[in-house]
């Protein structure tokens, strides 16, 4: 949220709260600057500035956060946790390879993933612990490794953190945020 606005929210919740407890005045406002209109273009908040979640294109960068097994996937074909890991990982990838491909960009020119792994936490399905659960992590990332770099050109892997978690949304045992280079820009409906 950029200060203008924060003070913008602000003043206006000191403006009601003055109004609503008889008081003239709760504390100096200071002059909201504009805000500027969002540019034209593509993308969901209708041009290239940055947002707060999803993904988005700012300056040349395809930022993408959440991509996990069931993106872009129906209701109807959701794959469960209770699947098998190998196939939460390539339709994770397969749904990043889309995503990419539609800001613009490609496998290659991703610049930094952060890769987010969970074990399965289903009733009927023991949580293993200890040296047990260090040991299915490991499986899991040797399991990623082999399907993960399948998906880009010798030489051309990103950056990666690769992470454990509890849970991840969406029934997904597998979650992929990160940046890549926008190196075709889709072009911009004429106004």
């Amino acid at each position: 949220m950029e200060i203008s606005s924060r003070r913008t929210f602000f003043g206006k919740i000191a403006a009601m709260s003055a109004a609503l407890t008889g008081a003239t005045r709760l504390f100096a406002q200071q002059p909201a600057a504009p805000t500027p209109a969002a540019p034209a273009g593509p993308g969901p908040a209708g041009g290239d500035r940055p947002r707060r979640f999803g993904n988005h294109t700012h300056d040349g960068i395809f930022y993408f956060s959440g991509t996990g097994s069931n993106d872009g996937y129906g209701k109807e074909d959701h794959i469960l946790v209770t699947d098998p890991f190998e196939k939460h990982v390539t339709r994770t990838m397969d749904a990043l390879k889309k995503s990419v491909e539609r800001a613009g960009s490609n496998m290659d020119s991703i610049i930094h993933c952060q890769v987010f792994l969970c074990l399965p936490l289903a009733d009927g399905v023991p949580m293993p612990t200890g040296k047990a659960r260090f040991d299915a992590h490991k499986a899991q990332y040797e399991a990623l490794n082999k399907i993960y770099g399948t998906y880009f050109s010798p030489g051309k892997a990103p950056s990666r953190a690769c992470m454990a978690l509890e849970w991840i949304p969406g029934d997904s045992l597998i979650e992929i945020v990160g940046s890549a280079i926008v190196v075709n820009p889709p072009a911009t409906p004429a106004s």
